[in-house]
C-alpha cells in the first residue's frame, strides 16, 4: 500500500484518541511522552521535566505572548503514544506575511496512524485560523529548538539541540511533507591548532577602532541588549528569521546568566558600536545524561560537581552575528574568525575539548566556509519540512 493511500485510513484510526492539554497534569503527560519512545536510545538525553514546564509555560516563556499554541498527546490502549503543538506565531506572519502556521513537540511511535492522526490535528486547527502552510518541527520557534534529526544519530545532541529517531522524517514525508531547509551542526576539534590559511588573516593587523573584548558581568543586561541588537540585524533577511522581542531579551538573559563565563563571549566593536559577537555555552547535556529529568534529591549536587570540579568537555555555539553593513567586506569576513579564535581560546582554558557550531542554514555559503576553514566537520543534519494546507 502506498503512503497516499495509508495516510486517509490511518488519520481515522478509532483506537487512537487525540486529547488536547489543558491543565498542569496533562502538560507534564505531554512532557513525559518521549521519555517512553527513547527509553532504549543511549544516544537521547532526558530534558530536565522542570525546565520543559517552564518552556511551555504561558507565564514562563514569554513566546507565548505573540503565539497561540495548542498541544495534543495521542493515546492508543490506555497509553501515551504520541505529542505534538500547532503555533500561530504573530511575529513571524508579519515578517514574512506568508499565512504559515508552525508545528512541533513532534515525538510518537514508529506507526504511521499515530503519526497521521497528530499531524492531521495539528493541520486542521491550522486551517481554522486562515493558515495556507505549515512549517516545523519549531519547538517553539525557529529560536528555540528546531528541526528533525536526520543525520548523526550515533552522538547525543548537544545543549538546545534535538535528537530523533531514524523513522520520524519517513513518517513525515509518508504525510505528504517535504523538505523546505537543512540545518547544519558542525563539531570543532578545539585543540587542534588553528590552519594555516586562518593563522595568518588572524595575524593580520586590524583597522584603527576596532576592538576584540569579552563580555562583561559588571554590564551585563547592556551587554545582552548589545548583542540582541546585532543578533536582529545580523539575521534579519535570513530563511524563517523572527525578531527577538524586549521580553524574550531579558527571558534569554536571565536563563543564560548561570551558564555564562566571560571568556567565552566575545565582541566585536568599530568605533565602540558592536558589530559582531559570538556567544558559547556549556554543552549542559553532558552533565544531565544519566539524570532521567530530575534534580530531586541528588540531581543538583551532581550537576553542581561536573559543572563546578569535573568539569565538561564539549560546549555549544548558538549565537553569533554580524552586522549586515559589514557584509562582503574584508572586515566583515574576519570577525567570525576573531570571535571564534577568542572562545577556543577560552574554551581551552576551561578544559573543553569540542565546541559545536550549530544551527548553520544549508545555503549560508560565508558561515559555512569559515566554519569549514578551521576544519570543522558536519556532524549532524537537522531538517524543517513543510506542507501546503488546501
Amino acid at each position: 500500500m502506498s503512503a497516499a493511500e495509508l495516510a486517509p485510513r490511518a488519520a481515522l484510526d478509532p483506537d487512537i484518541e487525540i486529547v488536547p492539554v489543558s491543565g498542569k497534569a496533562d502538560l507534564d503527560r505531554f512532557i513525559r511522552v518521549p521519555f517512553a519512545l527513547h527509553a532504549d536510545d543511549p544516544n537521547w538525553v532526558p530534558p530536565l521535566l522542570m525546565e520543559r514546564h517552564e518552556a511551555l509555560s504561558p507565564a514562563k516563556n514569554p513566546y507565548f505572548q505573540h503565539a497561540e499554541v495548542q498541544m495534543w498527546i495521542a493515546r492508543r490502549g490506555g497509553r501515551d503514544v504520541g505529542r505534538i503543538s500547532a503555533q500561530v506565531d504573530r511575529l513571524s506572519l508579519e515578517a514574512h506575511k506568508d499565512q504559515t502556521g508552525h508545528f512541533g513537540m513532534l515525538a510518537a511511535e514508529d506507526d504511521p496512524a499515530v503519526f497521521a492522526a497528530l499531524l492531521g490535528t495539528a493541520e486542521d486547527w491550522l486551517r481554522a485560523r486562515g493558515m495556507r502552510r505549515v512549517l516545523g518541527p519549531f519547538n517553539l520557534s525557529i529560536n528555540e529548538e528546531m528541526g528533525v534529526l536526520v543525520e548523526g544519530f550515533e552522538k547525543p545532541p548537544m545543549l538546545l539541540m534535538g535528537h530523533d529517531r531514524p523513522y520520524v522524517s519517513r513518517r513525515l514525508e509518508e504525510q505528504g511533507y517535504g523538505k523546505e531547509k537543512d540545518v547544519i551542526a558542525y563539531l570543532y576539534d578545539i585543540a587542534k591548532e588553528l590552519p594555516p590559511g586562518p593563522r595568518a588573516m588572524l595575524k593580520r593587523r586590524l583597522p584603527e577602532g576596532v576592538t576584540l573584548r569579552t563580555l562583561s558581568m559588571k554590564r551585563y543586561a547592556e551587554d545582552i541588549r548589545a548583542l540582541t541588537e546585532v543578533f536582529n540585524d545580523a539575521w534579519a533577511g535570513n530563511w524563517g528569521f523572527v525578531p527577538l522581542t524586549e521580553a524574550e531579551i531579558q527571558h534569554m538573559a536571565n536563563a543564560m546568566k548561570p551558564l555564562i563565563d566571560e571568556r567565552l563571549v566575545w565582541f566585536v566593536e568599530v568605533e565602540g558600536e558592536p558589530a559582531a559577537f559570538g556567544v558559547c555555552l556549556p554543552n549542559i547535556n553532558e552533565a544531565i545524561r544519566d539524570l532521567g529529568g530530575h534534580l530531586l534529591p541528588f540531581g543538583w549536587a551532581k550537576l553542581l560537581w561536573r559543572l563546578k570540579v569535573k568539569g565538561l568537555k564539549t560546549a555549544r555555539v548558538p549565537l553569533m552575528g554580524v552586522r549586515r553593513k559589514y557584509a562582503g567586506k574584508w572586515l566583515g569576513a574576519v570577525m567570525p574568525f576573531l570571535i571564534v579564535d577568542g572562545m577556543r581560546r577560552g574554551a581551552l582554558e576551561r578544559g573543553y575539548r569540542q565546541i559545536e557550531l550549530s544551527w548553520i542554514l544549508e545555503d549560508n555559503k560565508p558561515m559555512r566556509a569559515m566554519i569549514e576553514a578551521i576544519e570543522s566537520r558536519g556532524y549532524k543534519t537537522y531538517r524543517i519540512y513543510g506542507k501546503a494546507l488546501p
